[in-house]
């Protein structure tokens, strides 16, 4: 199969999809390429000046093409969807791989949440920066020095949100795990409609900075830089409102499932 630039994509789809046609492939993950660079583009924001975007971009690539290997247009998802997840996991897969957040960096991650699951069972309202500080035992500065440590890993974060630490090959986004009417596993999809609200509940209640980070980065599109000068605040400081929410998302995420990060 020749590629033309007139013909519609859904025949690249049918000819790699029947008969693995390479030329069909090869199509298809050109076509698509210009998914890596956005996704690679709005992980690095977040991450260390050490770590290139051309890396990210040669890691999201294996994820594209993990992502055209096993989708099926049948299921009548949108790809771009089902692919942006499967570019980001890979990502993170080899970011992880390299270790690059100290383990105490994850701790502390850890200890933020027990705060915020403690003090909102305790105070049934969203604990302040002070409130949680004193939580923890240690200084309203020290805290925001470990928020800012953190806004290089938070990035990843919101997306396991949905998989609840699920393996490699069973990632996506809620969307992108929604099977076609015709096929759905009815328990799989409760779970999902059910984790979309405690998480649609969760952003509800969040402080209103935070909220319209959230917003505006996830559902907009638009980088920390741009919600900075959005908000007229430094992209230093979104980062930190960007961290505060997602570490607020997950933990009451866990407490709705009965779970409290371990120490």
């Amino acid at each position: 199969m020749r590629h033309d630039p007139k013909t519609d994509v859904s025949a690249y789809w049918a000819a790699y999809k029947e008969s693995g046609d390479p030329v069909a492939r090869e199509t298809l993950i050109l076509n698509y390429s210009p998914l890596v660079k956005y996704v690679a583009g709005r992980l690095s924001s977040n991450l260390p000046q050490t770590v290139e975007t051309s890396d990210l971009i040669s890691y999201g690539v294996f994820g594209l093409i993990d992502a055209i290997e096993k989708f099926d247009p049948d299921r009548g998802i949108k790809f771009e969807t089902y692919a942006i997840a499967r570019i980001k996991g890979a990502i993170i897969d080899e970011l992880r791989a390299m270790d690059w957040v100290p383990r105490s960096v994850r701790a502390r991650s850890r200890e933020i949440e027990q705060a915020y699951i403690a003090l909102e069972n305790r105070l049934k309202r969203v604990p302040s920066d002070a409130e949680v500080a004193r939580e923890m035992g240690v200084t309203g500065r020290e805290l925001q020095d470990i928020l800012t440590k953190l806004s290089y890993t938070s990035i990843v974060s919101f997306e396991e949100l949905w998989t609840g630490g699920q393996d490699k090959d069973d990632r996506g986004s809620a969307f992108g795990s929604i099977k076609d009417e015709s096929a759905e596993d009815p328990v799989k999809m409760f779970e999902s409609v059910e984790i979309k609200e405690i998480l649609a509940k969760a952003i509800d209640r969040l402080p209103d900075r935070e909220k319209i980070v959230i917003a505006l980065y996830y559902y907009e599109g638009l980088t920390l830089k741009e919600i900075g000068a959005v908000l007229g605040v430094t992209e230093s400081r979104v980062s930190q409102l960007h961290t505060k929410a997602v570490l607020r998302l997950r933990a009451r995420l866990h407490a709705a499932q009965g779970y409290v990060p371990a120490s």
